[in-house]
């Protein structure tokens, strides 16, 4: 069988081929439906073998296999077309998916043949050139198991996010980030996981396999349930193909989560469920309307600010967990700290002040920088949990050093992982990395829950981040507004509309 390594450097090797390494990146969705069918292709024939019947009973009768592929869809002649194989590749997925309707939208969401400004995105010779290299060795279920597939199929999304720059970030979160947050939730048997924002699926998948390790695959263990919902089609497709190479059966549905989330009970409210992990976009900016006219009851912490959405957020995920649900959310380091300090009113405090007064929030986790592809700023891990253990205590854990350098991000190794999950299972204060503060003394300082203004994490003064100082100009300014607005409306109840005119 393929080992890990061999694999990864045959599947970029494959990438490769279209048009180097410098510009594979930009070629990720031609490429990776082409390697789901060389997988979908080799365990139809192995299935063929084991069930030790000829192909016209299996034609005859789909149900005998999980996928049918048909004749002129598998690899063998994929690999003997030698002409119009722009034609023939897209034809080739279509039937696919319309045999497997659980593959619509996910192998078939790229036309081969496309053309910019007249000309053919990928030229027949390319497309010849990655069909010969991915005809080099066999995906079969006897020659590389779903795990070690699974994760290199994630090296090259790795690869891609690296070539892709910010852009990256709407589909990537760092493998090793999504591994740190399955060991602060720790999945038990049965439990139920919501990604509401799942990118390419990689913090459902990173909770799986925790859950393996720690339990393994007996039959006898209730199995984990995941769900998640994307709003991107060539991302969510991106997402199913993933989850199906790890051999995982995960409910993954396309949309706006925010305006119309796909997750709902049979009276129409939201789905609830036992865990929630999630990196959304940070900051993002919603119209106000939005939140006003919300009809899933999802709000009632209050409004957040148009300039940021991360307590939208929150609160929607915070909404969709069961009574004893928890949830792990990786933020912008300013969702836990902006506002405090204000003289007057702040939206995103005064939501964050209602989560403290509660006893809702269990832990927040800095990160080092440099981690993420679309952004060089920390950013967060914050754990909401329903059924906390320690009453009125949070964890505060700042892990800014727990990185090793590389290029061209920063990674966190397996001992930074140990450290900083052991910190927080253990519920441990470690000099350096973890203090444990009651709800009292956050609120006191006005529910700032930054790490580092509690953790001592360097002698520098640390620096405001440009696009915090942006969301914090936007927030100044909308409450500008909001107090000019109200002055107006008073003015003209006394019938002094006039006077604020200048």
């Amino acid at each position: 069988m393929l080992d890990t390594s061999s694999l990864e450097n045959w599947l970029w090797e494959a990438a490769c081929a279209i048009r180097g390494a410098v510009d594979a990146p930009k070629f990720k969705d031609y490429i990776l439906p082409l390697i789901f069918l060389k997988r979908l292709s080799d365990v139809f024939e192995d299935e063929l073998q084991q069930l030790g019947k000829t192909a016209k009973y299996i034609d005859a009768d789909h149900s005998l296999v999980r996928f049918y592929i048909p004749i002129q869809s598998r690899w063998e002649a994929v690999s003997k077309q030698t002409t119009n194989l722009g034609d023939f590749l897209t034809d080739a997925v279509r039937r696919v998916s319309r045999e497997n309707p659980k593959l619509s939208g996910v192998i078939d969401i790229k036309d081969f043949n496309e053309t910019a400004a007249g000309q053919r995105i990928l030229g027949d010779s390319q497309l010849r050139s990655l069909i010969q290299v991915l005809s080099q060795h066999r995906l079969g279920l006897n020659d590389v198991a779903a795990d070690v597939l699974g994760n290199a199929y994630e090296y090259l999304l790795r690869k891609f996010a690296e070539g892709q720059g910010q852009s990256a970030g709407e589909f990537y979160t760092p493998p090793e980030v999504a591994v740190l947050m399955s060991h602060l939730l720790d999945p038990q048997p049965g439990d139920t996981i919501y990604d509401p924002a799942c990118g390419s699926g990689g913090l459902l998948i990173k909770c799986n396999q925790h859950f393996k390790e720690i339990h393994g695959s007996d039959s006898g263990i209730a199995p984990l349930s995941f769900y998640g919902q994307e709003l991107n089609a060539a991302t969510y497709a991106i997402c199913r193909m993933n989850a199906f190479i790890h051999d995982m059966d995960a409910d993954i549905r396309i949309g706006d989560t925010m305006a119309k989330p796909a997750f709902l009970d049979s009276a129409g409210a939201l789905q609830l469920f036992d865990l929630v992990t999630a990196n959304p976009m940070w900051n993002q900016k919603f119209e106000q309307a939005m939140y006003e006219h919300d009809t899933y009851g999802r709000f009632d912490y209050g409004i957040p600010p148009a300039s940021s959405a991360d307590w939208g957020w929150l609160q929607h995920m915070y909404a969709s967990l069961t009574d004893n649900g928890k949830m792990g959310v990786v933020l912008d380091t300013g969702a836990v700290s902006r506002g405090s300090g204000n003289q007057g009113s702040n939206r995103e405090r005064d939501i964050r002040r209602k989560f403290v007064e509660n006893d809702r929030v269990e832990a927040v986790v800095l990160m080092p920088e440099n981690l993420f592809y679309n952004t060089s700023a920390p950013g967060i891990i914050l754990v909401i949990n329903k059924a906390k253990k320690h009453k009125k205590q949070i964890m505060l854990i700042n892990g800014s050093k727990k990185f090793s350098k590389g290029r061209p991000k920063n990674f966190l190794t397996e001992e930074n992982i140990a450290h900083i999950s052991a910190a927080y299972n253990k519920w441990q204060e470690v000099d350096g990395l973890s203090k444990i503060v009651s709800i009292d003394e956050a609120l006191r300082n006005d529910s700032n829950l930054s790490p580092s203004r509690y953790i001592a994490g360097n002698d520098k003064e640390e620096a405001l981040p440009l696009e915090e100082a942006v969301v914090l100009l936007n927030e100044a300014e909308e409450e500008r507004q909001a107090v000019d607005k109200e002055l107006k409306q008073i003015l003209a109840k006394l019938g002094l509309g006039g006077l604020n005119n200048g």
